[in-house]
């Protein structure tokens, strides 16, 4: 299960779907891809700083008063994940 857990200042996001084998698991994919891509939006496309962790299985990203425009890319964020959630509820749960 992938434990998505927002709170104010950090998104932090957790574990693995099992959806299929290493490799082949396209949850997994999917939302590393929704994450990575936050990430660099936010660094390439906004003056926000951010401080983040990857690691296998493990993603935890915080931030202070974002910008409009850094919150937009939350947002959308947001919208990829819930859409995820709503697709494999037994694999990705927002918490």
């Amino acid at each position: 299960m992938i434990d998505v857990t927002v709170r104010k200042d950090r998104l932090t996001v957790s574990g693995h779907a099992m959806y299929a084998p290493h490799g082949q698991d396209i949850v997994c994919a999917g939302v590393s891809s929704l994450v990575r891509t936050l990430i660099r939006s936010i660094e390439d496309l906004t003056r926000d700083e951010i401080e983040y962790e990857v690691s296998p299985g493990w993603v935890d990203i915080q931030y202070g008063n974002l910008s409009e425009k850094a919150r937009t890319l939350v947002d959308s964020f947001f919208v990829g994940i819930c859409l995820m959630a709503d697709e494999f509820p037994e694999y990705v749960r927002i918490v």
